[in-house]
């Protein structure tokens, strides 16, 4: 059984860093000019939130794709496989 909780006794108090809760948030700048902005988050979620949450057009080719019988054609079905046969397989033992 894991314990909710990770005992005190491991964590040595004096490793434990300071935090200041008090500062602001500000938006840390690394040297390619990158910078963390929740404007443009903002902006997303408002063009978002003004998009209808079903696209009739979509659907339209949806039911199309999926009434084709060649839909996916036989090259991109073939591509795809080869594609799975040689990635990795990631549940083996890798050491």
């Amino acid at each position: 059984m894991i314990p909710s909780t990770s005992p005190s006794d491991r964590i040595p108090a004096a490793n434990i860093p300071a935090v200041n809760l008090r500062k602001s948030a500000a938006a840390p700048t690394d040297p390619d000019g990158d910078s963390l902005s929740t404007e443009k988050a903002e902006q997303l979620g408002a063009a978002l939130a003004g998009q209808p949450e079903i696209r009739p057009e979509v659907v339209a080719r949806g039911l199309a794709l999926a009434s084709d019988p060649n839909y996916p054609s036989t090259s991109v079905i073939r591509s795809v496989a080869s594609q799975i046969l040689a990635s990795p397989d990631l549940t083996e033992d890798q050491s």
